[in-house]
């Protein structure tokens, strides 16, 4: 198995959404890093290596004891510190063991609980996420991709896929049109803008869009991928994914969908958008598994790219170095879209 680089443990990555962590440990993996998480009897988020040090028995199978969490096997209590708190049946004379169990540095931001696999690293998860204005968040959603991270997130960001994977729901092959598009760093990541695009070819802009003024893809390290679109009524639309890998070859994907300035609320967007939502995530999963299938098949060749192919450099030398690449501020690339 290929490692990971020791730099990407000390970014934040989302592992579930708040409101499905409650005193119910559940099991989490990032990274290859496996994970018990669960809420406190007062609310508090605890993460803990998913093993007690007594019998290796899986923490994620315990249970909420106050603002501990408790060993299914023999009891063995850990606070959120992962300080051995009490040992069922340890007369109480006898002092306690100097035995802890690695805890996580978590935080709830923007819907999803996030979390640092290091035990050292950034404070907090990125700006882009920080910025973010929750009462315009009408859609929260989790799912996982059979894919390594790398190809998940090229496959969000890239436009060049949708005319055959979502032929006519988000693009048709034969309404091609000459657009411009802007490479940009930025001190998280980068921003892809495309000019000359003010409409879009499938069935879901006719559905659910009017005519675009902005139409930008973005990316903040280490695993947060943003769509935003801008319209001339004044409102925005922002459809943010989140990539954090389970293994090199498993990714879960953490969505959230936000618009400003425009009538959509929840339930109209469930009711109507999510369908064909689904529809394109199930596109995606399922040529996700074929390629992953192929590159296992071939033994994982380098592929070949072109200018069009615009974030794959920029992904992989950040997943494979653990840094921000040094690349061009800005770069233009013209494209049949």
């Amino acid at each position: 198995m290929k490692p990971w680089h020791p730099s990407l443990f000390a970014h934040w990555y989302a592992v579930a959404r708040a409101d499905e962590v409650g005193p119910r440990p559940m099991a989490i993996s990032v990274m290859d890093r496996h994970l018990a998480l669960a809420r406190t009897g007062a609310g508090a988020l605890i993460a803990l290596e998913d093993r007690c040090p007594h019998r290796h028995a899986p923490l994620s199978a315990g249970r909420v004891s106050g603002d501990r969490l408790a060993c299914p096997y023999h009891g063995w209590s850990f606070g959120a510190d992962g300080r051995l708190c009490d040992i069922p049946g340890l007369p109480p004379d006898i002092a306690l063991p100097d035995v802890r169990v690695h805890a996580f540095a978590t935080c709830e931001l923007d819907g999803f609980v996030w979390l640092r696999p290091g035990r050292t690293g950034a404070s907090e998860p990125n700006a882009m996420i920080r910025a973010t204005d929750p009462n315009t968040r009408r859609f929260l959603w989790r799912t996982c991709w059979p894919a390594n991270v790398v190809d998940a997130m090229e496959n969000f960001l890239d436009p060049m896929h949708t005319h055959f994977i979502h032929a006519g729901l988000v693009r048709r092959d034969d309404r091609r049109v000459p657009a411009t598009v802007g490479f940009h760093t930025t001190a998280e990541g980068f921003t892809v803008e495309y000019h000359g695009m003010p409409s879009q070819s499938g069935l879901l802009y006719r559905l659910f869009e009017s005519k675009r003024i902005v139409e930008r893809a973005h990316f903040a390290a280490p695993g947060s991928t943003r769509l935003e679109y801008a319209y001339a009524n004044g409102s925005r639309v922002l459809i943010d994914l989140h990539f954090t890998p389970r293994t090199q070859d498993t990714t879960d994907v953490f969505v959230a969908l936000h618009v400003e300035g425009r009538w959509a609320p929840a339930w109209a967007v469930r009711l109507l958008a999510w369908p064909f939502l689904k529809r394109v995530n199930a596109q995606d999963t399922e040529m996700l598994r074929l390629q992953a299938m192929n590159k296992q098949r071939f033994g994982n060749r380098n592929g070949a790219s072109t200018s069009l192919d615009i974030v794959r450099g920029a992904l992989e030398q950040f997943w494979t170095n653990g840094e921000w690449p040094e690349l061009p501020t800005t770069r233009e690339v013209r494209m049949m879209l």
